[in-house]
């Protein structure tokens, strides 16, 4: 075994390198064979080789053979996925013979597995199958090599081989750790800007058949209801933040996507029951500052809605600094219609003082009132000329049927704007009268107090 070892690294120096009869070279010619002695690795498996080369395809077939006996998620692949298997696994045989020809097998080395052994196969593969799975794929290829390592030594050389397809079995591992790490990177990239297009088009207001399509690039499945948040951004890599998101989603089971535009950080909320307690959940990754809830609604498709509300919201939550955090955008209607929000201003006008100038029994003078006697309701009721348990009883019909009690101060603020809101755009309204025929109606310009409503 010493002669045929010598006689391998004589044959490693080459000719003129080591033999007595070799005539004796100058200094240079000395050191170019010292450093090509030292550069050529002590390969010590040259038979083996050749047994693992031989032996390549068959070792393939038996490992897809006993995937396919022990992973019965394997034997659910279709056909063209079990081919490209079959190509990785007869690609790591070969790289196993090019690791140790090229050192690898020796204790001491940092020899790494290129990662082309997974080159062979598609991209597909890898959104088909999860590390978690090509880790199990990994385990049943090398149990098969140890195995057949009996079969592929040479006389002597098995526990070199042993060790070898040990420590080979580790760097292959660390190869499809890379493989997977740079997908993710890449898909996680693509995923980003393609959340931030979504968002934008949500913004934009853009047709539901692009949302639609762009939502389901990502994966998402519209589980209602749907919501939109809208709050400050925290700063830093926007995919540190977007990941914040993604990891306090997950914990609450809620489907989110998320984009940062300027300053501002949005978040689509679906199959959460209570958006705003969600988003409460989701605080995190939000930055210093409000954070406004858009309505809930049905799909991706009406969510357009809901980011308006929310960036509407989102622009006047200053002039309300006790509001609380999250804060629907819906009990931002004063100061959204103070900013100059058209839809807040058209809902005080239908939702509130409409619908008071519709339900009548003198209510729209009650609250007039009440507001004029500074929410005294003695005194509203001294200026009325009624009982001050009748002042009671509207103020709570008030209540009933806008949603805004007057003996609360926030909803009396509301209730103050929407009054001023709906006399500053009075419309004319259709009145029935009793003098007309049944199915006739005339039109006429009321008070303050019955019609000055959409």
């Amino acid at each position: 075994m010493a002669a045929a070892s010598r006689r391998s690294r004589r044959r490693r120096a080459g000719p003129g390198c080591g033999s007595r009869r070799a005539a004796p070279g100058t200094a240079a010619q000395v050191t170019a064979c010292q450093a090509g002695a030292v550069s050529e690795p002590d390969t010590e498996l040259t038979a083996t080789l050749r047994r693992i080369e031989r032996a390549a395809g068959a070792l393939a077939t038996a490992s897809v053979a006993r995937m396919d006996e022990t992973l019965p998620w394997f034997r659910a692949l279709p056909a063209d996925q079990r081919s490209w298997v079959m190509l990785v696994a007869q690609a790591g045989a070969r790289s196993l013979v090019q690791w140790l020809r090229s050192g690898g097998g020796t204790a001491d080395s940092t020899q790494e597995v290129s990662d082309e052994v997974f080159a062979t196969a598609p991209q597909a593969l890898a959104r088909s199958i999860s590390l978690q799975q090509t880790v199990a794929l990994i385990k049943v290829t090398i149990d098969v090599v140890e195995e057949q390592v009996p079969h592929l030594a040479a006389p002597g050389e098995e526990p070199q081989l042993r060790d070898a397809v040990l420590r080979f079995s580790r760097e292959i591992a660390f190869a499809a750790a890379r493989v997977y790490a740079r997908a993710a990177e890449s898909r996680g990239s693509w995923d980003a800007r393609l959340q931030a297009l979504l968002v934008d088009a949500l913004l934009r207001g853009d047709s539901p058949d692009v949302l639609a399509s762009r939502a389901a690039a990502l994966g998402w499945t519209d589980a209602p209801p749907v919501a939109v948040a809208v709050g400050r951004s925290p700063g830093g890599e926007v995919s540190a933040v977007l990941h914040t998101v993604y990891r306090q989603a997950r914990r609450i089971g809620a489907e989110v996507i998320g984009g940062v535009h300027g300053d501002r950080l949005v978040i689509v909320l679906g199959g959460a029951a209570d958006p705003v307690a969600a988003t409460g959940e989701l605080l995190e990754a939000f930055g210093e500052g409000p954070v406004v809830v858009g309505p809930a609604v049905p799909s991706l498709d009406e969510a357009t809605e809901s980011a308006r509300a929310a960036l509407a919201g989102f622009r006047a939550a200053p002039a309300w600094p006790a509001a609380p955090r999250p804060v629907p955008a819906a009990d931002l209607l004063p100061e959204r219609a103070l900013a100059g929000d058209a839809e807040a201003r058209r809902r005080l006008r239908h939702d509130v003082y409409a619908t008071l100038a519709r339900a009548g029994g003198e209510l729209l003078e009650t609250l007039d009132a009440f507001f004029a006697a500074g929410g005294t309701l003695e005194s509203a009721a001294r200026a009325l000329f009624v009982h001050p348990n009748t002042v009671r009883y509207r103020l709570r019909r008030i209540a009933e049927v806008t949603g805004f009690s007057p003996l609360s101060a926030r909803d009396a603020y509301a209730l103050q704007v929407a009054l001023t809101v709906g006399r500053l755009d009075p419309v004319v309204t259709v009145v029935p009268t009793q003098t007309m025929a049944p199915g006739v109606r005339k039109t006429s310009q009321t008070g303050d107090d019955l019609g000055r409503s959409l």
